[in-house]
């Protein structure tokens, strides 16, 4: 009894380092009526435990929305107990490999599967950096050209795949617009700027509930605040310091910048994600400088962390 106690004593005080074995041993979002899940915690540096950037909206006990599909992403989403029969939305928020490059393992899972209706893609416009979404996907799948040619059924839905629906969202937009439209939640997109890219942030709101993934994006994003106002839950990109340098800043908001944002956006909780080498070891530096602006709740986002969201039902419970 005594040895057993330990054990539970010392992975209570794992789990509040955040340490990552702990995160995923005591993780678990399936069935959840409302919640948000981090399937990859990183970016694209190679970390001990750490999927590159990818999040699953569960609701009404269901894995509803995929955003972003990092290396690692595929693992997780098993782990996860997600199933890609019911997700509404796979949801990219831009086409850096550390959120995109997993995509076509995740939907190649679909063949083992009993699904047969599309699935809706949304993902940002390009330029002249970056494809957009929809020639992406053409780029993949392509039956003459395609780099996995052989799942040229994602493009028409032959060859016993599910047809993928791909919507180019527009990124220089600086209104939120309805992307996707569910009985059970509606999601919505708005234009951000990460350097050079076409870049998108989402906001799903559930059960009069706001869940918003920032993907990776600077501090100067006016259309982002708007979107985040009143978010019930903030997923918010976390890569670089406050001392980082001018490159790093024009992709990265500072954790003074995310601070602030959190702060004039009225954000009921901050999960940090996004953790790289640079951030990583200097939470209390990044808790001090959001505290300057932000004095909500914040979690520093591990693999298969969940954030069960409470709905009025069950607050009435209480």
């Amino acid at each position: 009894m005594m040895a057993a106690a330990r054990w539970l004593l010392l992975c209570s005080a794992l789990a509040t380092l955040g340490v990552p074995g702990a995160a995923r041993a005591s993780a678990g979002c399936a069935g959840a009526a409302l919640a948000v899940q981090i399937l990859g915690s990183g970016g694209p540096a190679a970390e001990p435990g750490r999927a590159s950037s990818g999040y699953l909206l569960w609701q009404g006990g269901r894995s509803r929305v995929l955003v972003d599909a990092g290396g690692g992403v595929f693992v997780r989403f098993g782990e996860a107990g997600a199933r890609i029969e019911d997700l509404e939305l796979i949801a990219i928020t831009h086409l850096h490999v550390d959120h995109v490059a997993d995509l076509p393992a995740i939907l190649k899972t679909g063949f083992f599967s009993g699904r047969s209706r599309p699935l809706p893609l949304a993902g940002p416009d390009g330029n002249e950096v970056m494809p957009a979404m929809d020639e992406f996907v053409r780029i993949l799948f392509d039956p003459a050209k395609g780099a996995f040619r052989y799942l040229s059924g994602f493009l028409d839905g032959s060859g016993g795949l599910f047809r993928l629906d791909v919507h180019p969202v527009p990124s220089r937009s600086g209104t939120p617009r309805t992307v996707f439209e569910h009985a059970a939640f509606r999601v919505d997109a708005v234009g951000v700027r990460h350097g050079p890219l076409p870049a998108l942030a989402y906001r799903i709101i559930s059960e009069g509930k706001r869940i918003v993934f920032s993907g990776d994006l600077n501090g100067d994003n006016p259309a982002f605040a708007r979107l985040a106002r009143g978010a019930d839950v903030l997923v918010m990109d976390h890569a670089v310091p406050d001392d980082a340098d001018p490159v790093a800043r024009r992709l990265h908001a500072t954790p003074r910048e995310i601070g602030r944002m959190a702060g004039e956006a009225g954000v009921k909780m901050l999960l940090l994600s996004h953790r790289m080498g640079r951030t990583l070891g200097r939470e209390d530096e990044s808790l001090t400088a959001i505290r300057q602006h932000y004095q909500g709740p914040v979690r520093f986002a591990e693999d298969l962390q969940c954030a069960r969201i409470p709905l009025a039902s069950d607050e009435s419970m209480r």
